[in-house]
């Protein structure tokens, strides 16, 4: 609606065949299962898993799942971030979804989420049954129940039912803080504001790079409980640890700083350069990663795994209608906020640009993360380092926060070379 108090048809109908269009073609494709082999395993943020026929085993008075039961809750688990409609206006605008365009800041919030799940984890909770760090023991006997007997009885509980159980405050109190309004600090609305001083507004499209400097404010400028976390974006495909430590250290007796350090690079020209797969595949095995915002040219998605050579992902690209989540407290379903099937994709069709997300809670973590991750990156040292470590501060903080038509590789001899992707077909990882 203009000034004028008319509408602009066009525009109107247009979003909502946008929208229309990707309820049919997605919804439609997350129903369809990705096939999975039983001779290979399948590895997920640091998890492996086999898929091998086995029956579930019992365990005194529990009645445990098998590895493929165990993946598919674990996948299941995952918080899944969608197109939505019928959320309030995006600021200085009167876009009420982001179907068509927001895409990468909905796989922006997944990382982000599994990073703030993984920082609310109690201290020293080793005990998870599952890769998301929210499912304890506590969570895995809830996938069971007793008859009032008190005999085992291996029906399934649905993952709703057991979302909704109280003990899920925490859960519901994480979703809070994505809500599709704006005063959600990590909700779209805060996203597009924050975008702002980069550049973008409500409609654009975002890179992985421009998406990890936004995520990096939201934390810097959130008045939520989040204890000691801070967020560092790397600079030119290279982590500088005194900047690291800058940010972390306290002064004494207080524990060093909590840390997402989101990683920005480009793996190729046009395509990706296959000699960097190996490094993917294994930076995904390490327990400190949250993650990779990546997917296909002009098409998002949320990579938290592999098998063989494909990817496992979770798509954006469903338009749900806005649940409204005004605080944890509030009754709100769960469902439409977890992804049941999981998706494959070839690493050969994975875009170039992406940004990688690890976390360290101290810092002894963040040394296990710096050797874990050197040893990943060792596999590509023959061509050229996804990104480096370095001793030092940066030269440029604010370089990494401008759009450019230019993406900077790391080359054998430590020399910053340019490559022109001007004329590159995939726009919305264009920085």
């Amino acid at each position: 609606k203009n000034t004028e108090g008319t509408f602009h048809i066009k525009g109107y109908f247009s979003y909502k065949l946008v929208s229309a269009w990707n309820s049919v073609k997605y919804g439609w494709s997350l129903k369809q299962k990705s096939k999975f082999s039983k001779r290979s395993p399948v590895f997920m943020l640091g998890k492996s898993y086999e898929l091998k026929d086995e029956e579930n085993c019992n365990s005194g008075s529990l009645t445990v799942p098998g590895e493929r039961d165990r993946f598919r809750r674990c996948f299941a688990s995952l918080l899944w971030f969608t197109y939505r409609r019928g959320f309030p206006p995006l600021p200085g605008c009167s876009l009420t979804t982001d179907s068509g365009w927001g895409c990468v800041l909905r796989t922006s919030q997944m990382l982000l989420a599994q990073g703030l799940l993984l920082h609310l984890m109690p201290p020293g909770d080793n005990t998870q049954s599952c890769c998301s760090p929210h499912i304890t023991k506590q969570w895995v006997s809830s996938f069971f129940i007793l008859n009032e007997r008190g005999s085992k009885i291996s029906r399934h509980l649905s993952l709703g039912s057991i979302l909704d159980r109280p003990i899920e405050d925490p859960h519901r109190r994480i979703l809070s803080w994505f809500a599709d309004n704006a005063t959600a600090p990590f909700g779209i609305h805060h996203l597009v504001e924050l975008g702002k001083s980069s550049g973008k507004k409500a409609g654009d499209w975002y890179g992985p790079s421009i998406a990890a400097h936004i995520l990096r404010k939201a934390v810097e400028a959130s008045t939520v409980d989040l204890p000691n976390l801070v967020v560092y974006v790397a600079q030119d495909c290279t982590i500088y640890l005194q900047d690291v430590r800058t940010l972390c250290e306290q002064p004494h007796p207080q524990a060093w700083k909590s840390v997402i350090i989101l990683v920005p690079v480009r793996l190729g020209g046009q395509d990706l350069n296959p000699s960097y797969i190996s490094s993917v595949k294994k930076l995904l095995m390490l327990e400190c990663c949250i993650g990779i915002i990546g997917g296909k040219p002009k098409h998002s998605l949320f990579f938290v795994g592999f098998q063989g050579d494909h990817l496992l992902y979770l798509d954006p690209h469903y338009c749900q209608p806005t649940i409204f989540v005004w605080s944890h407290f509030s009754p709100f379903h769960l469902q439409s906020f977890h992804c049941k099937n999981p998706r494959k994709m070839a690493f050969s069709r994975m875009d170039p640009s992406c940004t990688i997300g690890f976390y360290a809670k101290g810092q002894r973590d963040f040394e296990s993360l710096c050797a874990g991750v050197n040893e990943a990156l060792s596999a590509s040292a023959e061509t050229y380092p996804m990104f480096i470590f370095e001793e030092g501060k940066t030269r440029e903080e604010a370089r990494a926060t401008t759009a450019t038509h230019s993406i900077t590789f790391i080359q054998r001899n430590s020399q910053l070379g340019r490559v022109d992707t001007s004329n590159s077909m995939d726009e919305f990882v264009l920085l």
